[in-house]
């Protein structure tokens, strides 16, 4: 069972949601933010893969830099096997890994690069902490390039406008500061922004939870609001552009993002509202031709049959409760990375900024 430690004085501007110990990795309970800043320490892989399952630890980048320190962990503890057992045992630790929740890229990217590490001309309990060293060397790169996309974003934003965002691509989703999040942080240092509005996000409430959290601790003036008041806020002017994150981009540019992502996407167009989308490269995934391909997770009828532990609908009534939407390229003004700005076609653009070639906006 993990340990719960109470800590009440984080703040954005150093928040990491996830904390490697030497030994046990450390996880803030997202499940429990506004009202409990609790964190969870695990020292088995299998309660990580729990964690991400129960979205106790959440956002692409940041399941991939706990799928790494999962991989870790599992490494630790079969490190006084024999050297064959040790392969076999990481190796489908790793896959199990891996497959906690299949739509987002940057679980399987993470855990790819950690057993791309895997070397069988090393001792185990060497290859242990070189796996160690590589989780770490993952959030730390994690964080530097949100910091980078988030200079190249908030280039791109309106001086004096609002910014709309959706769900939580915030430092919480991350290594740490953000994609989208921190885009708007970004701007909103520079002065260059003069509100946020929050979608709530249901049915998990990401966006009125977690993100008005990191807005509050950050000092940034924003409003909640919910998901079907988007459209009229952007009606009647109020929203200058939209800034969302993503969980899997495909080679053209269509996006996966949580569920309403797609539903925005088209009010922005008939608004003539810019829509953003900030992720990094390893979010990108290239062998998908099209977002038509990208796995969607269909999660538990209890996220949407309960509120806060409380039941609202009736016995009997069927439930949907897909988790996230793919929205097509056609919809999407530009994808911000660590490498630069993509933009229409994507084909060409995100290949350039996958190669490492940086594209101003």
């Amino acid at each position: 069972m993990p340990k719960s430690i109470h800590m009440n004085t984080v703040t954005t501007s150093e928040l990491r949601p996830i904390l490697w110990k030497g030994d046990s990795v450390s996880l803030i309970d997202q499940t429990r933010l506004p009202h409990e800043e609790i964190w969870l320490e695990y020292s088995d892989f299998r309660d990580v893969i729990l964690a991400i399952k129960n979205m106790q630890i959440r956002g692409a980048p940041a399941i991939g830099v706990a799928g790494a320190y999962a991989v870790a962990l599992a490494a630790s503890e079969f490190a006084a096997n024999s050297r064959a057992d040790f392969e076999s045992s990481v190796n489908a630790a790793a896959k199990e890994i891996g497959g906690a929740r299949p739509t987002g890229a940057n679980l399987a990217w993470a855990v790819d690069r950690m057993m791309a590490v895997m070397q069988s001309s090393i001792a185990p309990a060497k290859m242990a902490d070189k796996l160690a060293r590589e989780a770490c060397l993952i959030q730390k790169e994690d964080e530097e390039a949100n910091r980078r996309m988030g200079r190249y974003g908030a280039d791109l934003l309106p001086h004096g406008g609002a910014v709309m965002t959706h769900c939580n691509a915030g430092a919480l989703a991350t290594g740490g500061f953000g994609t989208a999040l921190g885009v708007i942080r970004t701007a909103w240092e520079d002065q260059k922004i003069s509100h946020v509005y929050a979608n709530e996000t249901r049915p998990l409430m990401q966006g009125a939870r977690l993100t008005a959290w990191e807005l509050v601790k950050a000092g940034i003036d924003a409003t909640v609001l919910p998901d079907s008041a988007a459209g009229q806020l952007m009606r009647r002017g109020k929203v200058q552009a939209i800034v969302v994150g993503a969980d899997r981009i495909a080679a053209n540019g269509d996006v996966a993002n949580k569920i309403g992502t797609y539903s925005l996407a088209v009010l922005a167009r008939e608004n003539g509202v810019p829509f953003y989308v900030a992720a990094p490269t390893n979010t990108v995934d290239m062998e998908l031709a099209t977002g038509d391909a990208i796995p969607i997770e269909e999660r538990s009828p209890e996220e949407v049959t309960h509120i806060a532990g409380h039941r609202v609908t009736p016995d009997g009534i069927g439930i949907l409760n897909t988790a996230f939407d793919v929205t097509p390229n056609r919809y999407v003004s530009a994808i911000i990375t660590e490498n630069g700005v993509a933009r229409k076609p994507y084909e060409k653009g995100l290949k350039r900024l996958m190669e490492g070639d940086v594209a101003r906006g």
